[in-house]
Formats: C-alpha cells, sequence, structure tokens
C-alpha cells in the first residue's frame, strides 16, 4: 500500500499542468478575441476610417477625469469625401509609409515608439499647424519637405528629408488624422487641440 499524498504525486502534478496550461490557452484566446473586436476600425473606440471626412476634436469630460474624442460635421480631407474602402486604402498607405519610414525610431505612436521627437497620437490636432485652413498645406510641405519646412517647436530637433511622395504625405496626413479619433482613454494628457480656445 502506498501511503503517498495525491499531491505529492508526480502524476497529479502533470495533470494540474495540462489543465492550467488550457485553461490559460482558453483564457488567452477569449482576451485576445475581445482586443481584437475593441481595436479594430469602425468599433466603439476606433473610428471607422471614414472619420477622415468628419472635424475631430476633443472635450473634457469631468466626470470621466479625461478628454474624449468628439467627431462633428464634414471636414473633408484635401477637399474630397471619401468613402469607406477610399479612406482604408489612403490610411492604409499611411500605416506602411510610417512603418517603411521607420517614424517610430524618433517618435510615439498612441505611447509607442522612441522619445526623441513629438508623440504622433493627437498630432492631426496639434496647435503647432497654426490654423485649421493651412495645417494640411503646412503638413504637406512639412512632409515632404522638412529641411526647409521646419517645425521644431523650441527644440531644434529637424526631421531628417525621408524622400517622402506626395501621395505618401497625403496618406499620412489621412493616418494622423484617422489616429487623432481613437479614443486613447485620455492619452497624451493635458493635450490642447488646434480648436482649443484659450
Amino acid at each position: 500500500m502506498n501511503d503517498e499524498p495525491l499531491w505529492a504525486s508526480e502524476s497529479f502534478w502533470k495533470k494540474v499542468a495540462i489543465w492550467v496550461t488550457a485553461g490559460s490557452f482558453l483564457i488567452l484566446v477569449v482576451l485576445t478575441m475581445d482586443s481584437l473586436s475593441q481595436t479594430s476600425a469602425g468599433g466603439k473606440r476606433v473610428q471607422a476610417y471614414s472619420v477622415i471626412n468628419k472635424k475631430i476634436d476633443y472635450q473634457y469630460q469631468e466626470k470621466l477625469h479625461k478628454s474624449i474624442p468628439v467627431i462633428g460635421g464634414d471636414e473633408f480631407l484635401f477637399g474630397q469625401q471619401f468613402s469607406e474602402e477610399e479612406a482604408r486604402q489612403l490610411v492604409d498607405l499611411g500605416k506602411k509609409t510610417s512603418q517603411a519610414k521607420n517614424c517610430m525610431n524618433c517618435h510615439t505612436l498612441l505611447g509607442n515608439g522612441a522619445y526623441y521627437a513629438p508623440d504622433l497620437t493627437k498630432a492631426w490636432l496639434d496647435k503647432g499647424w497654426i490654423g485649421t485652413d493651412v495645417r494640411e498645406d503646412l503638413m504637406m510641405k512639412f512632409l515632404m519637405d522638412p529641411e526647409n519646412n521646419a517645425r521644431t517647436y523650441g527644440s531644434n530637433r529637424k526631421m531628417p528629408n525621408l524622400g517622402i511622395t506626395e501621395q505618401e504625405a497625403k496618406g499620412l496626413i489621412a493616418f494622423l488624422k484617422w489616429m487623432s479619433s481613437i479614443d486613447t482613454n485620455g492619452f497624451p494628457y493635458n493635450f490642447k487641440t488646434i480648436y482649443a480656445e484659450e
């Protein structure tokens, strides 16, 4: 007769390991599916790509202690209304361009990346673009020829010329506008948009 307790046997711990691993895997699958649904374009927190046709601003919610995105009326990008598919293609071009040009080598996107240059999460809404009537033009010139259109915000850090084409610049601008509509739970904090009154 074996007097060894069940919890001390090797077979017991092998079975526990299998059940814990299987349970953890199932929890991971459920959490992954939930995360994908929460972060897919067209959801509650991440707007559909066609939001680039709208005015985007932020409003501070005292009850929540954070700023939340407010999607307003029409504000067409490049004076053109894009269908959902056209908007998706343009935003995808911007995403791919930001990856190909390695923007995260200097900038952060949604808080991820390097901290040498400004965070780009709400770059579309940055007050540094002076006004909404000149913003697109200033962004295009800056992206295509940063050396002659420097925007250093007093840091004396200048973006190198990355050889961005006009179409790539349009894609980047669409990507930045779309990204500014994402509900980032108040990040970056204390950000004042181009529409904010002093």
